[in-house]
């Protein structure tokens, strides 16, 4: 009777137990724990393994500037969550679940960030943690599937269309205004000048006079996709890459022997804007709100 009475109760605390622990997703097909280690290769080639919430308050303080609003550290932390789920899945093969540079996200271990803060490592640590913890265990969903949730620096005044820029097309990473961007960030606009044979020579075509810029085919909000300068075609990522522009929505004027270009926005463009998490914080918006504002039609789930 004892016997039969255990295996009654085995059968109905083991699938609450399992419920409890996992959480898995017949689209997507991982099983995680909230106190399992995240494996990270480092740029030197090694992997080390840390839980995986001190993964995101490793992600979030090289990813944003501490200094941002709380709201928009969590909206970072639930971003960051949901990218690394997915990453975790894509790498299921590998040895590794993330990189830990802009390949996937940003990630500094204690060691840096100790040195990059320096005595206000104590003040600033506790204020990315209680970020994490406060949002522990969130991520993003659309329709029933955790999401691709991109971020970048700073927008040019609208987020972009994702298959604009990348090639497929998802629901939730549509354009929205993020012209209050301009309101807190630094790098909103920026000037950069070059003489006409360093121009030149970074593009790799033959120095002249005169700079001829056409056929230029942008996105729908402005963003440089394909352009001609003096008959050679490239990609706005191309030449942003080439000059070290921080995005590929720039102009370019020549005036005399000197080339100026004027670029707006840091970064390609696609999803949560940081500058525009840190503008909407500052507007009185909660992470939840910023979230939804940037991808659209997502829900917040927890695991």
């Amino acid at each position: 009777m004892k016997k039969l009475i255990f295996i009654i109760l085995l059968i109905l605390f083991v699938p609450y137990l399992f419920i409890k622990l996992f959480v898995y997703d017949d689209n997507i097909k991982f099983f995680f724990k909230t106190d399992d280690n995240i494996k990270i290769k480092q740029t030197s080639g090694n992997i080390i393994e840390v839980p995986f919430e001190e993964y995101i308050v490793g992600v979030i303080s090289g990813e944003m500037p501490v200094s941002f609003e709380l709201e928009a550290l969590k909206a970072q932390a639930v971003a960051a969550r949901s990218y690394a789920l997915v990453q975790m899945n894509r790498n299921k093969s590998n040895d590794y679940d993330v990189v830990d540079t802009v390949m996937n996200q940003v990630y500094l271990d204690e060691n840096t960030l100790k040195q990059k803060w320096g005595n206000n490592y104590d003040n600033n640590i506790n204020k990315v943690r209680k970020a994490v913890i406060e949002t522990k265990g969130e991520y993003l969903e659309y329709d029933g599937k955790v999401i691709e949730a991109m971020f970048f620096s700073t927008s040019a005044g609208k987020t972009e269309n994702v298959e604009e820029v990348f090639s497929e097309k998802l629901p939730y990473l549509r354009s929205v205004d993020s012209s209050f961007d301009k309101e807190v960030s630094p790098v909103f606009e920026t000037v950069t000048e070059y003489v006409i044979d360093d121009f030149c020579t970074k593009l790799g075509i033959s120095k002249t006079n005169n700079i001829k810029v056409e056929n230029i085919d942008t996105t729908s909000t402005g963003r440089i996709k394909n352009i001609k300068i003096n008959d050679k075609l490239f990609t706005g990522s191309e030449v942003a890459k080439k000059l070290n522009l921080r995005s590929n929505f720039f102009n370019i004027n020549q005036n005399g022997n000197n080339i100026k270009i004027v670029t707006n926005g840091y970064g390609h463009g696609v999803g949560m804007s940081q500058y525009g998490a840190l503008a909407l914080s500052k507007k009185g918006y909660k992470y939840d709100q910023i979230l939804k504002y940037y991808y659209t039609g997502v829900e917040i789930k927890k695991i």
